[in-house]
């Protein structure tokens, strides 16, 4: 089977091609024979009920430096393509919100990974509150007397912006914090959403586990241990990457969920375990594939791809 596939990233010159799962993907499309394609979000337009872009011809290779060829853009109805890969990262804003709307038009006669409504649809931070049994004790707010009543029950909570990304923003508040009171009108100014306020765990220091799916089932997992002088396990903010297993608990997660993934077409997600609680179930961009593949684990991309071509016969 050759598929005509296009994929919507932000620049491809900018990646890290050692760490980004979009490249992976793009790398195992290649291999099986898939035709790729290439532009970024900037780039969509909606002219009538055409869904279009410059689209340009797109080869990779898995060298540093020297990753990707592109050819001549050409402006193209997405609808042609039997695939799009919706893999833009967030911050998940209107922009993102609008790129939702348009792919949604073409969307399933040309299959666009993960489901365009369903992204939109699942906010990683408020998504994940349909499972609150599985999770810590978690608010969603920006009212100050419900955070401190938050706050006086569970004692020292995790701070951060409802539509954030990659650590950004994260705070660790204690209980008497004397900086609470400035960051709460730091995040009052910057963030007009409510923000997530979370029970912290301190068992975090010993790793936040991103658990992949496909298609709602089990498909790898990476453990990230952040830095001795860091809140944040993100790799991009020098999380460690280590190999490891799931436990019972990480197994029923994954069960429990699993139905709702695929019931909204979300075929490619990544959820964030900490000491067994689940805390994010990331849709819009999920990351973890080479660090899984690099540890010896299991070829997370062949996996997808598996899927996504049998979703096309």
């Amino acid at each position: 089977m050759t598929l005509k596939v296009a994929v919507q990233m932000d620049p491809i010159a900018r990646i890290n091609v050692r760490g980004d799962s979009t490249f992976a993907l793009l790398l195992e499309a290649q291999k099986r024979g898939h035709a790729l394609s290439y532009y970024t979000p900037d780039k969509l337009s909606l002219r009538g009920k055409d869904v279009v872009a410059p689209v340009q011809s797109l080869s990779v290779r898995d060298e540093v430096g020297n990753h990707f060829t592109l050819g001549d853009p050409v402006r193209t109805n997405l609808a042609s393509f039997d695939v799009v890969l919706l893999r833009q990262d967030p911050p998940f804003d209107l922009a993102y919100i609008t790129s939702t709307h348009l792919l949604e038009r073409i969307h399933p006669k040309t299959l666009v990974v993960n489901d365009p409504v369903s992204v939109r649809n699942a906010p990683e931070k408020l998504f994940v509150m349909d499972f609150a049994d599985l999770m810590p004790p978690t608010l969603i707010s920006r009212d100050v007397d419900e955070i401190n009543s938050f706050r006086a029950e569970h004692g020292a909570v995790v701070m951060k912006p409802l539509h954030g990304h990659g650590g950004a923003a994260v705070f660790r508040v204690l209980p008497q914090d004397m900086n609470f009171g400035s960051l709460h009108d730091m995040f009052s100014v910057t963030f007009r959403e409510q923000w997530v306020i979370q029970r912290f765990l301190p068992e975090v220091k010993q790793g936040d586990k991103r658990i992949i799916l496909v298609d709602g089932e089990f498909a790898g997992a990476v453990n990230r241990v952040p830095a001795a002088d860091d809140l944040r396990s993100n790799m991009v903010r020098g999380g460690a990457a280590k190999a490891t297993d799931l436990t019972p608990r990480e197994r029923e997660i994954c069960a429990r969920i699993g139905p709702a993934l695929r019931e909204r077409g979300l075929l490619f997600v990544g959820i964030d375990v900490i000491d067994d609680h689940l805390t994010e179930i990331n849709v819009t961009s999920p990351t973890g594939i080479r660090a899984i593949a690099n540890l010896g684990g299991p070829d997370v991309a062949a996996k997808i791809w598996d899927c996504i071509e049998a979703r096309r016969r």
